[in-house]
């Protein structure tokens, strides 16, 4: 089959990126596109990735895991196709949420991460040596549904860290790109996710709400707050009342919903860009001034449009906060 035109190619990973946040289905004509564009080998995987220190299983492999570590990023940074979590930014938030990762993540470890850094698939594993023989052992784990894909190599007889390393990180970046699909869990479109919400919450009384989050896009002026009014779209479809802010709302609502957004830009591939998005946000007693809830989710988004992508990143980390904070609303004293 003749390859499409670059063009076409970007067009389509484009319209397949938007159809899968809408959680389109898989037998759509979209879904059947993204077939064919698969056949040409040019694939943008959106899924940001993690690639954390391997776990070293004895005194002989000493200082080996950070390594083979660095060894597997740099296979996976150098391919186009693929999203990396800058290593200064995953260790910053992994400082920040005190968690001391030598190679054994547990899924509810996982789950944290992709919560600080975005990340929807992690890259760690383990260095092991037995005899004369060195083992070096990847997991890639799905952030949402804790599966995990493994990969490996073995040698001995003067092949060094190096060589082991760099046939490791190849087949880490085929098991990615060969079965990231089973890893990442199936996007959920917004109105299932908002009746599995109401579901949660029942019958009873909601408390009123106000709602202010301030939001920025690094260089650029906001123009209108994407996160903020995600927020207030699922506390109304949820049943909430939610009182304007801005018109004295945080004077008489019961709790006072308030946070920061930031969006930066990450990467370009082609006529795409990445944009990826922090939003941190608290929930408080209006009254006492108790704080009732924290969170916090980092998320990516692609467009063609700078602008538009960081819109989709602030509201797509709104919608996740949003699912996981309205239930803890309802506990508040």
């Amino acid at each position: 089959m003749k390859p499409f035109p670059q063009s076409t190619q970007l067009a389509l990973i484009l319209t397949l990126s938007l159809a899968t946040s809408l959680g389109w289905s898989q037998e759509s004509p979209l879904a059947k596109a993204q077939a064919t564009a698969d056949q040409t080998e040019i694939r943008f995987i959106d899924y940001p990735i993690a690639v954390l220190p391997f776990r070293e299983r004895g005194k002989e492999v000493a200082d080996l895991g950070g390594q083979v570590a660095d060894l597997v990023f740099t296979k996976l940074i150098v391919d186009p196709g693929l999203y990396l979590v800058d290593r200064e930014d995953l260790d910053k938030s992994l400082d920040e949420a005190e968690l001391n990762l030598s190679g054994a993540v547990n899924p509810s470890e996982a789950i944290a991460i992709g919560h600080l850094t975005g990340a929807r698939l992690i890259v760690t594993g383990s260095v092991f040596q037995v005899s004369d023989k060195l083992y070096l052992v990847a997991k890639i784990i799905g952030v949402e549904t804790s599966r995990v894909v493994g990969a490996s190599v073995s040698g001995g007889g003067g092949r060094g860290i190096d060589e082991l390393g760099a046939e490791l990180g190849d087949k880490v970046v085929a098991a990615i790109r060969d079965r990231s699909d089973q890893l990442v869990a199936t996007p959920i479109s917004k109105a299932d996710r908002l009746a599995t919400l109401r579901a949660k919450l029942g019958d009873s009384e909601r408390p009123t709400v106000s709602v202010s989050i301030q939001e920025q896009h690094v260089g650029q002026q906001t123009i209108d707050p994407a996160a903020e009014t995600e927020i207030i779209y699922f506390l109304r479809e949820a049943g909430f009342e939610v009182i304007d802010s801005a018109q004295g709302g945080s004077q008489t609502a019961a709790l006072l919903v308030q946070g920061e957004g930031l969006s930066e830009f990450a990467t370009r591939r082609d006529d795409l860009v990445s944009v990826k998005a922090r939003l941190e946000v608290k929930v408080v007693d209006r009254v006492s001034g108790r704080v009732i809830a924290t969170d916090r989710q980092t998320r990516v988004a692609v467009d063609l449009v700078e602008q538009i992508a960081s819109k989709q990143a602030l509201q797509e980390a709104a919608a996740d906060i949003a699912e996981r904070l309205l239930p803890k609303l309802m506990t508040a004293e």
